[in-house]
């Protein structure tokens, strides 16, 4: 059942890909730059890429970086090509990556990272590593040490607002996302986390549009939906910092870096 469950989850997001691509925030570049810094050169996987968020924070980073991005969603990846036409974007998953052997030195994941199989996708990303690259998943948080954002993370709910959404419990609840299920040896060695100051600029509205296009927002009946979002939006038009038109939601970008062995 909870693999039923991951499975729905994860494939909730193509029906909302034209909101995904508006709404949901790019990455920081510091996070990038570290997240990149050890790699052995500079071909870079995006997998599970989304609309391509992460992709073009990256091809936005640094003209040098040759960017590949693989995401198993049509309607995600037709925004991708969309916003993206430039950049090689193809039909695959972390668990069949449609490249050879040793083909990219690092191996990127943007709010990603815990939908793969790593029972299976560890094994797929070890493979297509050159020798000593990395693999790095990253998320954006919302600062949650700010006093308005702590009250959106009550009022919305863990389905609006998860474990991996808040700077408080990120680092816990990915540490281990590298590693499979069944406890086989792990192809990577010990990871390394740390966060990066970012923000968005969002309005009330729009950031209820960007909550709505998280997982567990999507796959709610529609009354349930709807009451949590009118929960979120009622918040926000009621506090100072958020009722005004536009404001910086603060955030970070969280990174999960680890090499292979």
């Amino acid at each position: 059942m909870e693999q039923d469950v991951q499975r729905l989850h994860a494939s909730s997001f193509g029906a909302a890909a034209v909101a995904y691509a508006e709404h949901r925030p790019d990455y920081a570049p510091a996070a990038l730059r570290w997240a990149l810094e050890p790699a052995p050169g500079p071909r870079v996987l995006d997998l599970g890429a989304g609309t391509g968020k992460l992709t073009g924070s990256l091809v936005a980073l640094d003209a040098d970086i040759d960017v590949i991005a693989v995401e198993p969603d049509p309607s995600m990846l037709t925004e991708l090509r969309r916003a993206l036409p430039a950049v090689r974007a193809l039909p695959g998953s972390a668990e069949s990556i449609p490249l050879p052997d040793a083909s990219v030195d690092v191996v990127v994941a943007g709010n990603a990272l815990h939908w793969f199989d790593m029972a299976v996708a560890g094994a797929e990303i070890a493979r297509v590593l050159a020798p000593g690259g990395i693999l790095a998943g990253l998320w954006n948080v919302m600062d949650d040490r700010v006093d308005w954002v702590a009250e959106l993370e009550r009022v919305g709910g863990s389905a609006a607002i998860g474990p991996r959404d808040t700077f408080s419990s990120w680092r816990a609840a990915t540490a281990g996302l590298h590693l499979p299920d069944d406890g086989a040896a792990a192809r990577f060695g010990s990871p390394e986390q740390a966060e990066f100051a970012h923000g968005q600029l969002r309005t009330a509205g729009s950031l209820v549009e960007t909550i709505a296009t998280r997982a567990g927002v999507l796959v709610m009946p529609d009354q349930d939906r709807e009451a949590t979002l009118g929960r979120i939006h009622d918040l926000l038009a009621s506090r100072p910092e958020t009722a005004g038109g536009e404001f910086t939601l603060p955030m970070l970008t969280g990174v999960l870096r680890v090499r292979q062995v």
